[in-house]
């Protein structure tokens, strides 16, 4: 964080603007108290937002769906605006994003902070964003569930209803075991797995939300525009191949094994035991 960072008050209380957060930060309790311009309404030029004038915190519920002014009075509540990020801190928004103060001046924060190019084609144009999977590419088709492999209709690809489970929340990744031949989701048989696949490998890439943030916005009802300055826009992604050694499936064959150890010797204690023949006598 840098040593200097704007200053704005609302309703009486100081807050930072931290460009690298995109948040404005409470002066006297940084850690706990943030308004994020994401949850903001972006007007155009000025973000508006409901404000909890008790809590210090932003309402996301009421910005979303507004608030009338009964309320407002009652129930300690506000309509804040606060001005473009490009007014804010122009010297963070000029190094960060790489453009001119002109340029500031002149184009709203989203012209600035958002690949314009890149919207024009996934907007106006209809092009869907891709990714390279194992050296294949697909198209990240939120329509169809799934993501669909260029130049092969005979593949299901990879649909993301079917690999649910395989979803870090924290990270905001799948990782999942592929068929580099098929080009679809394929999982190994686990109960019976002894060995690392040899006809599988382990890829991961980012949530849906991510791959295609506008194309998730138009399915879920969120503006089209909503979160793009926060997480940016690109329309080319890339997974990444994880070695077998560094997934679960190491541990899953050594207790497979164990099990099957355990099963064996059960199975010997299990076998009847011959008697003895007795002697005759002897003649």
């Amino acid at each position: 964080m840098r040593s200097e960072l704007p200053e704005i008050e609302i309703e009486g209380t100081e807050y930072l603007f931290d460009i690298n957060q995109l948040a404005l930060i409470e002066k006297d309790r940084p850690e706990e108290r943030k308004l994020f311009f994401d949850e903001m309404n972006d007007c155009g030029t000025p973000y508006e937002f409901v404000y909890n004038l008790n809590s210090k915190r932003l309402d996301p519920l009421r910005t979303q769906d507004g608030i009338d002014a009964y309320i407002i009075g009652k129930h300690s509540f506000a309509n804040v605006k606060v001005p473009r990020i490009g007014e804010i801190d122009p010297q963070g928004i000029s190094k960060k994003y790489n453009c001119s103060l002109d340029d500031i001046r002149k184009k709203s924060d989203f012209e600035i902070m958002v690949n314009q190019e890149a919207y024009d084609l996934r907007v106006n144009k209809g092009v869907l964003p891709t990714i390279e999977i194992a050296g294949h590419t697909f198209y990240v088709d939120l329509r169809m569930d799934k993501l669909r492999p260029k130049d092969d209709f005979l593949s299901n690809g990879i649909v993301f209803s079917d690999i649910e489970r395989y979803y870090d929340l924290e990270k905001r990744t799948y990782t999942i075991p592929y068929n580099p031949k098929t080009h679809e989701f394929q999982e190994p048989d686990y109960l019976n797995l002894k060995e690392l696949p040899k006809d599988l490998i382990a890829v991961r890439f980012p949530s849906e939300r991510l791959l295609d943030r506008i194309g998730w916005n138009r399915t879920y009802g969120f503006e089209l525009t909503h979160g793009l300055v926060k997480n940016g826009l690109k329309l080319q992604f890339a997974a990444t191949n994880i070695p077998w050694k560094k997934t679960f499936l190491v541990d899953l064959i050594k207790s497979n094994l164990k099990a099957e150890k355990q099963l064996k010797k059960a199975a010997e204690k299990q076998q009847p035991i011959q008697p003895k023949q007795s002697k005759g006598r002897r003649m």
